[in-house]
């Protein structure tokens, strides 16, 4: 089996999961951090002749990671492409289970088995917080409406105040967010690498979580760990 991956999360669930399966990922694709493949150019702008040249059995992408007229040159110069939709906790365990069956996972591995167990027996948060969740900056871009990162925050007692705009990843000036008065801001890593010399200084007066962008964003073997990870991130916040 010959794979190529065009989504950083798959990339490392595939890799831990079948060594030797993945031909081809992403500049992106920074785990395993020894991961030696070919590398394909972005998520939003692969290069098709290059994944075609890898000749590979199955592409494996997302909804939301690539675009739709560059899975379908694969699909045209005669690839199959499996794309996947990832917006909450339990679809992404869905479909990692399907990608690795497709990659030729001979059953679940510990791993995801792990990851369910971590995720079901989350026990309930003893208080719940509002936040802003910047994912960008320059211009600013938040969580919106029906995000992975939207619902594991949620399912750490953080609500994020813009979960029902229209738009998933809104356009929001910094005094428009400021205005929203959350109880926190959320800063990943990730896509943006917010630290904190960028980005807390934009909110004056407000507790800032700077947390680990590929815990909070990423479907794959780090979410046995992320309830953790991000939980001592987010505690880490207080007024």
């Amino acid at each position: 089996m010959r794979v190529v991956s065009l989504v950083p999360s798959l990339t490392e669930a595939v890799a831990v999961t079948l060594p030797g399966v993945l031909v081809g990922a992403t500049d992106w694709c920074s785990h395993p951090a020894d991961l030696a493949v070919t590398r394909v150019g972005g998520t939003k702008n692969p290069d098709v002749d290059r994944v075609v040249a890898l000749a590979p059995d199955l592409v494996i992408a997302n909804e939301e990671e690539n675009r739709a007229p560059d899975l379908d040159a694969l699909r045209a110069a005669g690839l199959d492409v499996l794309v996947t939709e990832v917006r909450t906790v339990p679809q992404a365990l869905t479909e990692l289970d399907r990608v690795l069956t497709a990659c030729g996972a001979p059953g679940r591995p510990a791993w995801l088995a792990e990851a369910e167990a971590v995720w079901s027996s989350l026990p309930a948060p003893a208080e719940r917080r509002s936040a802003v969740v910047p994912v960008w900056r320059r211009p600013w871009i938040v969580l919106g409406r029906d995000t992975f990162a939207g619902d594991v925050l949620a399912r750490l007692g953080v609500d994020h105040v813009h979960a029902r705009h229209p738009e998933r990843y809104p356009r929001v000036p910094p005094a428009e967010l400021r205005a929203a008065a959350p109880d926190l801001v959320v800063l990943p890593d990730e896509p943006y690498r917010f630290t904190a010399g960028d980005g807390p200084e934009a909110f004056p007066g407000l507790p800032c979580a700077l947390v680990s962008g590929r815990h909070l964003t990423w479907y794959g073997p780090s979410l046995t760990e992320a309830p953790r990870v991000l939980a001592v991130a987010l505690r880490a916040a207080r007024r």
